[in-house]
């Protein structure tokens, strides 16, 4: 496996970005300011977008991991690194997630534990209703790990 960060280009990892984050519009808002990590395994595996969020805070703004490569453990590896990265640069690692059950067990068993929620987020942000797993997304949950 091998990590890279990226640098330039970073909307040529769009097709992947919009499998974590379904609007343009809102990769937009963070894409530029965050730091682009791409996994490369025999080929692009997962990319996540890392933003600094001010007193010692990171958020994982998008994991994305390509369909063929999903539940091999690249996602998990993505989330290792970055805390790797992360760890002695900042206090605590967050991450803002739909109320699925597909995405909560797997952040919870990367570390992360849930601190707050903001209700309504996914139906004020998004232009169009937002379903993981048959169950619409309203809420954000935000979960969070000391580094």
């Amino acid at each position: 496996m091998e990590f890279r960060t990226i640098s330039d280009s970073k909307r040529t990892f769009l097709p992947l970005l919009l499998l974590g984050d379904e609007q343009e519009a809102m990769i937009n808002r963070y894409l530029d300011r965050g730091t682009l990590w791409a996994l490369y395994d025999g080929g692009l595996r997962a990319v996540c977008v890392v933003t600094e969020e001010g007193a010692g805070d990171f958020e994982i703004k998008n994991l994305a991991v390509a369909p063929e490569s999903q539940r091999q453990g690249y996602g998990r590896a993505m989330v290792e690194h970055v805390v790797r990265q992360c760890r002695g640069r900042g206090k605590r690692l967050l991450v803002g997630t739909g109320d699925s059950p597909l995405t909560l067990p797997f952040y919870e068993a990367c570390g992360f534990r849930e601190c707050g929620r903001i209700e309504g987020f996914f139906v004020e942000n998004y232009d169009h209703p937002i379903y993981e797993a048959g169950r619409r997304l309203t809420d954000m949950v935000l979960l969070d790990m000391e580094l």
